[in-house]
């Protein structure tokens, strides 16, 4: 359909039906503050419109002669514009704009076995936290959301990084009273990132990906929590969209959904709250509420494939504003018509022999690598340089 927007003019193309109040809210417009007129005639939110009808959307809140970028919502000054939305807000309203985007993704996410709820206020949440902008922005806005949530932070050996991640998720949930638990890779395994890459022959990003992974359930079900909740937010999503389909895994596209819902014994449900967001709207949300997070990136993390999907997604991005989550939420509408309804359910989750954790096999992947790198480290610990066995059982 052809949409043109009043003050300034401009004109969308969108493609496919849906009703005034999806266009809206997928225009970033709030219903409010405008009228939407088809072949001449006022249309309220819960018209349908056809691919080909011709739309205008004209703005009523009167904002005079100013010519500074104004809130979409009060017309005061705005302090940020995100072209994806064609919208800009000021302090207050991006905020509410931002839960509102958590909001529609706890309450409509695709995929969700609940309801069409990720999770509900009876729900006990486990978070995992890095000390970056996402986990302690997403911290941050599910508790003023109402929802019974603590922190887990998994120390991964990875020096100065580590403990400055550490420091930060400590210091934000102390200063709110909130509860956080901390697990210790090197204390509990005897194992770091960087060594435990360099034993295995692996990247560091697999080794740590999985020992997460593994260590956020395993939490979750030894301290009885329901849901796991992550960071990741619209980019994270979207480029590892791109890397599946760039190489056809089908077994994990079918799993990419903002809800993988507890299949096996001892699997608790993960769930993706930011994945509408996108790391600017996330960066400045924290400024704006006065989040102080860890702005340097994992020393690690260079030669990590999802960085160039996702700086390949920005090129796009500039020159077609809301490309990525048309790309992702275009995806997540199309995956239960592509894959069915038990997707996930394909394969069988059994209990891993060795720690009672889920596994396709008798045995699971974190089970398996920590018994590689604890037979590893001491034949990669003799042949290293001098000096340098040290940083074998430590990080880097």
């Amino acid at each position: 359909m052809h949409v043109r927007l009043r003050n300034p003019d401009r004109s969308e193309v969108v493609t496919g039906r849906r009703r005034v109040d999806e266009l809206l809210d997928e225009l970033g417009i709030p219903s409010h503050t405008v009228l939407v007129i088809v072949d001449g005639q006022l249309v309220t939110g819960s018209v349908i419109l056809d691919d080909d009808a011709d739309v205008e959307i004209r703005p009523v809140i009167s904002g005079g002669s100013d010519s500074r970028t104004q809130c979409v919502v009060c017309r005061g000054p705005a302090i940020i514009e995100e072209p994806r939305h064609r919208s800009a807000w000021c302090g207050d309203h991006f905020g509410e704009h931002v839960m509102g985007q958590v909001r529609k993704a706890i309450d409509q996410s695709p995929g969700d076995p609940q309801n069409g709820r990720m999770f509900s206020y009876s729900d006990r949440v486990l978070l995992a936290v890095s000390g970056g902008k996402d986990s302690l922005a997403l911290w941050d806005i599910l508790v003023r959301l109402g929802y019974h949530v603590d922190g887990v932070y998994i120390g991964l050996g990875i020096g100065g990084y580590s403990d400055r991640s550490r420091q930060q998720c400590e210091e934000f949930a102390d200063q709110r009273a909130l509860n956080l638990h901390v697990i210790d890779l090197p204390d509990e395994f005897g194992y770091t990132t960087p060594s435990g890459a360099r034993a295995t022959g692996r990247s560091p990003c697999s080794v740590c990906g999985l020992s997460k992974r593994y260590l956020f359930n395993r939490a979750a079900v030894d301290l009885g929590y329901e849901v796991v909740a992550t960071g990741h937010n619209l980019d994270d999503e979207a480029a590892t969209l791109l890397g599946n389909l760039a190489r056809w895994n089908e077994d994990f596209l079918i799993r990419q959904q903002p809800v993988l819902a507890s299949t096996g014994a001892n699997q608790v449900r993960k769930v993706k709250p930011l994945y509408r967001l996108s790391e600017r709207e996330i960066a400045a949300y924290c400024v704006v509420r006065g989040i102080d997070y860890v702005v340097e990136e994992c020393p690690l993390v260079e030669g990590n494939t999802g960085i160039e999907y996702k700086q390949a997604l920005d090129v796009l991005e500039a020159a077609t504003p809301g490309v990525k989550a048309q790309f992702l939420f275009g995806f997540l509408d199309r995956r239960q018509r592509w894959f069915g309804e038990d997707g996930p359910q394909r394969v069988t989750i059994d209990e891993c022999d060795e720690c009672g954790m889920p596994t396709v096999g008798t045995t699971c992947a974190f089970c398996r690598q920590q018994v590689h790198i604890t037979r590893a480290l001491p034949i990669v610990a003799a042949t290293a340089p001098d000096g340098a066995s040290a940083s074998l059982s430590g990080a880097s």
